[in-house]
């Protein structure tokens, strides 16, 4: 039986990205499979079956056609079908469903995923993590993407984790920098505690 972990977050967050670093990462211990969504192509399944050493058909491009927010919350049932497709052809044990870029306002359908995490990133705004949204208190796990830039785009790192932690409560966050290998083990130790 695979776990199903839906990725959200607004266009530009890292979400791809953070799937290809967690494939790496996983594909020696776990059997993966990924659905991806876009409103009008595949873009990103198909950046991934060009980087990712597995399996092209064990990732899968799902076109929406409108709303990204419909396809992971409302009318889930394009993104159901390339689940249990993946399923059906490979039984992995960990699917990421990964949504097209969205606001922060995007939540996904438990009937679809088991776990959700949503991606914002600093170079977004120190704002952000104030201005909430339902992805942003609601989900499992928020990951705070690319913490390596505040200093470029004027952001303070303690401010923006006192004010994720505000925002959270008592939801986990993790903060994560390509530059820090470190922030990625924390990510895979979480989705390992899933399984």
């Amino acid at each position: 039986m695979s776990i199903k972990i839906g990725i959200a977050g607004p266009v530009g967050s890292g979400k791809t990205s953070i799937i290809e670093k967690l494939t790496n990462m996983l594909k020696d211990e776990h059997s993966l499979g990924i659905v991806t969504n876009d409103i009008y192509t595949t873009e990103d399944a198909n950046y991934l079956k060009n980087k990712l050493d597995i399996n092209n058909d064990q990732i899968i491009g799902v076109e929406t056609g409108g709303c990204p927010h419909t396809a992971i919350r409302d009318d889930i049932s394009m993104n159901q079908k390339a689940v249990e497709e993946l399923q059906e052809k490979f039984n992995p044990d960990i699917i990421f469903v990964e949504s097209g870029g969205d606001n922060l306002s995007a939540t996904f359908s438990y009937e679809l995923i088991d776990y959700y995490l949503y991606v914002i990133d600093v170079a977004q705004g120190a704002d952000i993590p104030r201005k909430k949204g339902a992805g942003l208190l609601f989900s499992d796990l928020l990951v705070a993407n690319k913490i390596d830039l505040c200093p470029y785009v004027n952001v303070d790192l303690e401010s923006y984790k006192k004010d994720v932690y505000e925002s959270r409560k008592n939801k986990p966050s993790i903060f994560l920098s390509n530059q820090d290998e470190q922030s990625f083990d924390k990510l895979k130790e979480w989705i390992k505690a899933l399984l």
